[in-house]
C-alpha cells in the first residue's frame, strides 16, 4: 500500500501476494486483518476520534480534496465517507494507502497527528483512487502502472511543495520540484513491491514525462490552497461549459 508521507497505493488480494512472496505492503497495515471494532469501541479510542474529524474537516474544506472528490463523482465513482475510507492503525511511519483490493483509502490514525498531514494524505491517496477508477490500474502486475501513479501523486498533493521540502531539510533550485516527485514515487514503489531499486527507478524513469505533465483532474501543478482553489473553479466551469455545449 503505502509508505512514509508518500502515502502510497495499493494492497493486493493476500493469495495472489503469498504465491508471488510479494505482501504488496498489507504488512504496514495489520488491521486490515483484523476483525472490525464496534463502534463503542472505536467511538472510545483517542485516535480513531481524532482521525474522523480531521477527515470529515478535509473532504468539508480542503480545495484539492474537494475537487477530485467531484472529479470522482463525474467518473462515475462516488465516494462515500464510511464506505471509501478506514481510520487504522498502522506499523512504522505509514500515513496511509490505498487499497485497490477493497477500493479504500486507509489512513493512519496513530501517525497522522496534524490537519496539514490529513489534508496531504486524503488528497494523495485521492488521487490513486481517481487513476484506479478513470484508467484501469494494474497495481499488482504492472509496475510502470504504480509508478505513473505515485509520479501523479506526488506532482499533484502537495507531497513536494517548497515548504514540505524544507521541512525535511531538502532544499534545491532548478528541476527540484521534479526530482522530488522522482525520489518520492520510487521510494514508494520501494515500500509495497518487493523490487530493487534499480527496477523501481527503471519504472518511474521510463514514464515520467508523460505522467509528470498528466494533470487531471487539476489541469495545473496545484502548489498552494489558492492554486487548488483556482483549480477547483475551473474545473466545474469546465463542466458548465461542457453541460451548454
Amino acid at each position: 500500500m503505502g509508505e512514509g508521507e508518500a502515502d502510497s497505493p495499493p494492497a493486493a488480494e493476500k493469495k495472489g501476494a503469498e504465491e508471488e512472496g510479494d505482501d504488496f505492503g498489507y504488512r504496514l497495515f495489520p488491521d486490515r486483518n483484523k476483525k472490525p471494532q464496534s463502534f463503542l469501541v472505536r467511538s472510545l479510542f483517542t485516535f480513531h476520534n481524532k482521525c474522523q474529524l480531521m477527515l470529515r474537516l478535509t473532504l468539508e474544506t480542503n480545495p484539492y480534496a474537494r475537487l477530485l472528490l467531484e472529479a470522482l463523482k463525474q467518473s462515475g465513482c462516488t465516494v462515500y465517507n464510511d464506505r471509501h475510507f478506514s481510520c487504522e492503525n498502522c506499523d512504522g511511519c505509514v500515513s496511509g494507502g490505498f487499497d485497490a483490493a477493497t477500493s479504500q483509502i486507509v489512513l493512519c490514525q496513530n501517525n497522522i497527528r496534524q490537519q496539514s498531514h490529513m489534508n496531504r494524505v486524503v488528497t494523495h491517496e485521492l488521487i490513486h483512487a481517481f487513476d484506479h477508477c478513470r484508467a484501469h490500474v494494474d497495481w499488482f502486475k504492472n509496475v510502470k502502472h504504480l509508478a505513473c501513479s505515485e509520479i501523479r501523486a506526488a506532482n499533484l498533493s502537495g507531497d513536494c511543495t517548497l515548504m514540505n521540502e524544507i521541512a525535511r531539510f531538502k532544499f534545491g533550485l532548478k528541476g527540484h520540484h521534479q526530482t522530488c516527485v522522482r525520489d518520492r514515487a520510487i521510494r514508494s514503489i520501494l515500500a509495497v513491491r518487493k523490487v530493487s531499486k534499480e527496477t523501481a527507478e527503471k519504472a518511474v524513469d521510463e514514464v515520467f514525462d508523460a505522467c509528470f505533465n498528466d494533470l487531471e483532474p487539476f489541469g495545473r501543478i496545484p502548489h498552494s490552497k489558492a492554486d487548488a482553489r483556482r483549480a477547483y473553479r475551473d474545473f466545474q466551469n469546465r463542466d458548465r461549459y461542457t453541460a451548454n455545449l
